[in-house]
């Protein structure tokens, strides 16, 4: 009975917050078993676009390492800021959504490869929680029941918090310069003179994605409102 109402309180959690997360353990666990290695994930161009590897562009993103406390550490904020954002600012737009996902994740391939870096999890991780924070800066935080402090000071309380668990800050770093790099393009400077959008999510992924009922700015067509 336990086993399924965990899985029938998973199966309410949006879909891009299930799917992502569901493949980070996915990924792990068969490297725990050892039906996969770690060199077999990481980023690596050589390997991409000569020998058409191409699945590591995705699962750098997938592995956190083995498990332990830093594993779960991650997942946790995973799927916690990742799910915020998905029932939050972006709620009815899951195809926003998943675009702010290949943006972040190409942006990041581009400067991680100048960095050497070659595990990208932890820089998405940085950039879902840098995003999260910017649109809600009047929040309060409570960190692990240490510190109380505003939303916008979290991503740089995690970096502190990494550096101590023995991460590369870097990784972390990267994630929230490309975090803020969609916030500016997405948030800030369409609302300045003279601004726009820049960031235009393909159509494509909205008709394959979004739902318009789901939308909170959808207007039902006369033809489809119930009659009183």
């Amino acid at each position: 009975m336990a086993g399924q109402g965990l899985a029938a309180g998973f199966l309410q959690v949006p879909t891009v917050t299930r799917a992502y997360t569901a493949a980070c353990v996915l990924t792990t666990a068969a490297v725990q078993l050892e039906l996969l290695s770690p060199f077999q994930l990481y980023f690596n161009p050589h390997l991409v676009f000569r020998k058409f590897q191409v699945w590591r562009l995705i699962t750098t993103f997938l592995f956190f390492g083995p498990l332990g406390f830093g594993f779960f550490f991650n997942m946790l904020f995973v799927f916690r800021y990742c799910r915020m954002l998905e029932e939050g600012s972006f709620r009815g737009r899951k195809a926003d959504f998943v675009f702010m996902f290949l943006f972040g994740g190409v942006l990041m391939t581009l400067l991680g490869f100048l960095g050497s870096l070659f595990f990208l999890g932890q820089a998405l991780m940085a950039m879902l929680v840098y995003v999260w924070s910017r649109r809600s800066p009047h929040v309060r935080v409570n960190f692990f029941g240490l510190l109380n402090f505003q939303a916008p000071f979290l991503p740089w309380a995690l970096m502190g918090f990494s550096m101590l668990l023995g991460n590369s800050v870097l990784t972390d770093l990267l994630g929230i310069v490309v975090g803020h790099i969609y916030y500016f393009l997405e948030d800030v400077f369409p609302n300045q003179p003279g601004g726009k959008r820049l960031l235009l999510t393909p159509n494509f992924l909205k008709l394959l994605l979004d739902d318009p009922q789901e939308d909170p700015n959808y207007l039902p067509l006369p033809e489809e409102q119930p009659e009183p």
